[in-house]
């Protein structure tokens, strides 16, 4: 199924809704979306996109973003979206991978080694001149519609493959375990168009929904305070490092979310004395999701319901979870086999279902790695309750062997966490020539607040055994993270490697 029907669908039911927003102003309804998306798709078709060709979206976010992805989708081209804080370089590198045939950009970009059309240009206004398509390309369920290439922090970013069957039930698993859409809601682009947040435009254009990028572009947490009152029933997609500083704002200046309905984290740990607090301090407005590119948005989902008890006798270790299966997967804890680990044991998280990805784009041999005997091979570590909620422990990658023992580094992180003092926190192994390893913290202290290495130490001794607590301490103002919010574990790794 081509995700283009789904826009057209909207555009007859309700042509006059409100479609694309920036900020509080209305850049279209659903009918002229549909139209220009239709008249973007005549036009590729003109310049000789076909179907199965890769189109290009390195841009940050903008209305016209949705519109060129769906125009892409009306010739039945495959989208390629890139982020739009990347290095031109970089971007170069993704387009030349995917061979892809067309950019759309945000801006003037010379050095792509594609042709370029710039969103805000006069070439993309002689697009929408074009007499729109009467009905968009047909496409096959197992067809290429998305070609997310992943952050590659451990090398070179390989390309996800993910048909429209995978985003069908991406969309379906969306509505049964992360929230209902409405066609009065919003969703509110703050975060990448071109990762998790614009994978969540699809339920709202099957619902006939708001698409509102903010004025800034971007994630500006005082911008967002402001903007949800106005606009109401606003969800959004959030890393959490953008809820800590939301929920920094907020407290700072007496607000509480008001016009949020849904906030849906994931992309990265979220500690337990963090989402404790944004409960605290914003209500139940929080939906914890994990997934990876390689199946998108879909591995397992812990409700607002869950996010905000405080009743269950085992609620923090819930609350420390991601989770149940979302509907569309199954989950499975597995040894190095692939063997079923019982509950409660450690081991790699493997996922099954319509929503994993088809595999990599023209690399069988990664492919092959990651897909065995009909699962997917996550390359995180977990756990798994006896009621099926999933526990990440870390990556693999990520564990640190010290004196032979497995230190996760996510327990010291939450543990640390609960000092009063500690603002944010990462935990890396540094090589050690009579234990292997030894665990070192990277701290930010809060605000107002001095770290004190001593005081963490004993609050350490007194949350978790005490061969986990770190032998040194770093003091830092920020952590390093990548386009996507995530702390580049890989960098902290080499900083203390250049120490010694």
């Amino acid at each position: 199924m081509n995700p283009a029907e789904w826009l057209i669908r909207s555009a007859v039911r309700t042509p006059d809704a409100p479609a694309l927003l920036q900020g509080e102003e209305l850049r279209a309804t659903y009918a002229e979306f549909a139209d220009r998306a239709a008249r973007i798709g005549a036009a590729l078709v003109a310049e000789g996109i076909a179907p199965g060709d890769r189109v290009a979206l390195f841009a940050k976010n903008c209305p016209e973003y949705l519109e060129a992805m769906y125009g892409a989708w009306f010739a039945g081209a495959v989208a390629v979206p890139i982020n739009g804080k990347l290095h031109p370089r970089e971007a170069a590198w993704i387009i030349e991978a995917s061979e892809a045939k067309l950019a759309f950009t945000g801006g003037p970009e010379n050095d792509l080694g594609v042709e370029t059309v710039d969103l805000k240009g006069p070439a993309y206004a002689d697009l929408l001149r074009q007499a729109p398509m009467p009905a968009p390309v047909e496409i096959a369920a197992n067809e290429t519609v998305w070609l997310f290439y992943t952050s590659g922090t451990t090398g070179r970013p390989k390309g996800v493959c993910i048909t429209s069957a995978n985003v069908q039930a991406m969309c379906l698993g969306y509505f049964s375990d992360v929230d209902s859409v409405e066609p009065q809601d919003a969703i509110l682009y703050a975060a990448p168009m071109s990762h998790g947040a614009g994978l969540y435009n699809f339920v709202h254009v099957m619902r006939g929904a708001r698409h509102v990028v903010p004025r800034s572009g971007g994630f500006e947490a005082d911008e967002i305070l402001d903007l949800a009152p106005k606009l109401q029933h606003v969800s959004m997609f959030a890393a959490p490092t953008m809820i800590r500083r939301l929920v920094d704002r907020a407290r700072a200046t007496g607000r509480t979310g008001e016009g949020i309905k849904t906030i849906v984290y994931g992309g990265g740990p979220m500690y337990v004395a963090d989402i404790i607090d944004a409960v605290d301090v914003m209500g139940p407005r929080f939906v914890q999701i994990y997934g990876q590119g390689e199946s998108p948005m879909t591995i397992t989902a812990l409700s607002r319901e869950l996010v905000a008890d405080r009743t269950h006798p085992r609620w923090r270790a819930r609350l420390a979870s991601v989770g149940l299966a979302h509907s569309p997967v199954s989950v499975r804890i597995a040894d190095p086999e692939g063997r079923a680990l019982p509950a409660g044991e450690t081991g790699e998280i493997l996922v099954s279902g319509a929503a994993v990805m088809a595999g990599y784009w023209q690399n069988p041999e990664a492919s092959a790695k990651a897909l065995r005997d009909g699962w997917l091979w996550t390359g995180d570590l977990g756990t798994m309750d006896a009621d099926g909620f999933v526990t990440l422990q870390d990556r693999s990658k990520d564990v640190i062997i010290s004196g032979g023992t497995n230190i996760y580094p996510r327990e010291v992180e939450e543990a640390l966490l609960l000092h009063p003092s500690v603002h944010e926190v990462a935990v890396v192994g540094k090589p050690d020539p009579e234990w292997g390893e030894s665990v070192v913290a990277f701290v930010t202290p809060a605000p107002g607040s001095e770290i004190d290495p001593a005081a963490l130490d004993q609050h350490c001794c007194e949350q978790i055994a005490r061969f986990k607590r770190p032998k040194a301490y770093r003091v830092v103002t920020q952590l390093p993270k990548n386009n996507y919010g995530k702390v580049l574990k890989t960098e902290l790794r080499k900083m203390v490697t250049e120490e010694d």
